[in-house]
């Protein structure tokens, strides 16, 4: 345990870790989620979470064949886990805005639905669900 604590903060296995369930409105607290609904995003990927942390200038790397243990999709949508250094090598912080996980993973839920991937998504997704909520009403009064 004490040469844990010797190690360097700057390397990689220290990085702190982000999984998508944590920004996830979807999920309750106790199915992973650690900040609020209102400020949640709808389904993030980890991709998505490694695009907005670099693109601040935080140190990141994405692993990509991890999942989140409360997970119980094993969909690769849900797969995914982003590791963001948060101190330097002395123990001073990378960037001041992030001094804490928390920080991170509220500015990764602000910025994802301003990603051009999630602007061009949502103007076609809305039309598919609604197909596919349509179809599946029609596939009900089917059964009965």
């Amino acid at each position: 345990m004490a040469s844990a604590a010797a190690r360097s903060p700057a390397e990689q296995d220290r990085f702190i870790c982000i999984y998508p369930a944590y920004l996830n409105n979807k999920k309750t607290i106790a199915e992973g989620r650690r900040i609020p609904i209102s400020k949640a995003v709808e389904n993030p990927t980890a991709t998505e979470i490694q695009d907005v942390c670099s693109a601040v200038g935080l140190n990141v790397f994405l692993e990509k064949n991890k999942m989140y243990s409360r997970e119980w999709n094993r969909d690769a949508q849900y797969r995914g886990r982003v590791r963001v250094q948060l101190k330097q090598e002395d123990g001073s912080l990378c960037l001041v805005q992030f001094p804490s996980r928390k920080s991170v993973m509220l500015y990764a839920a602000e910025m994802i639905p301003k990603l051009k991937t999630r602007t061009q998504k949502t103007g076609g997704g809305d039309q598919s669900l609604q197909q596919g909520e349509g179809s599946k009403k029609g596939k009900g009064k089917k059964k009965k």
